[in-house]
């Protein structure tokens, strides 16, 4: 009688472990994955925030709910995930979509180059992070760690900033 009942046990075990798994599979890239999301200074080059998020929450929506509060002075420049943030901030820029069956005006054009080449300093922010192995290639670890160790390799970036 007891193994019948240690069996049962395993069973929900396994199906809760299942549950915990859906919960981080994002469909778009077919695989279990965690998000990590920087609030960058463009001039210092330095990290002020960071987030964390299961790899299936939209871009927008983890911003949404990090309640992040940024003065009202201060401009934002963000890509096209974030459509929808000139509601919230209004100091903001996102670049134009291009509309479905047409093309963006020579304007748009310009004003999204012109935007790329002032985000290309958060870019390299994340390129630098990604050095260290952990962010760029599979997570191996605890999902539960995930924020402390890109804390910490926040924290490394921001010091050899000073040094």
């Amino acid at each position: 009688m007891r193994l019948k009942h240690q069996s049962k046990d395993r069973k929900k075990k396994t199906k809760n472990r299942k549950n915990k798994q859906k919960h981080y599979y994002s469909g778009k890239k077919k695989k279990h994955t965690l998000k990590a999301q920087i609030l960058v200074d463009k001039n210092k080059k330095k990290i002020l925030k960071t987030d964390f998020s299961n790899g299936k929450k939209h871009d927008f929506r983890l911003f949404t709910e990090s309640n992040i509060n940024i003065n009202k002075d201060i401009k934002i420049l963000a890509d096209t995930g974030y459509l929808g943030i000139n509601k919230i901030i209004k100091n903001s820029e996102i670049p134009h979509k291009k509309p479905k069956n047409k093309e963006l005006t020579k304007d748009q054009k310009k004003e999204n180059r012109e935007l790329s080449s002032e985000r290309v300093v958060v870019e390299n922010v994340i390129g630098s992070l990604k050095r260290f192995r952990v962010l760029s290639e599979r997570y191996r670890n605890r999902r539960k760690r995930f924020g402390l160790r890109f804390n910490l390799i926040a924290g490394i970036y921001n010091f050899e900033l000073e040094s």
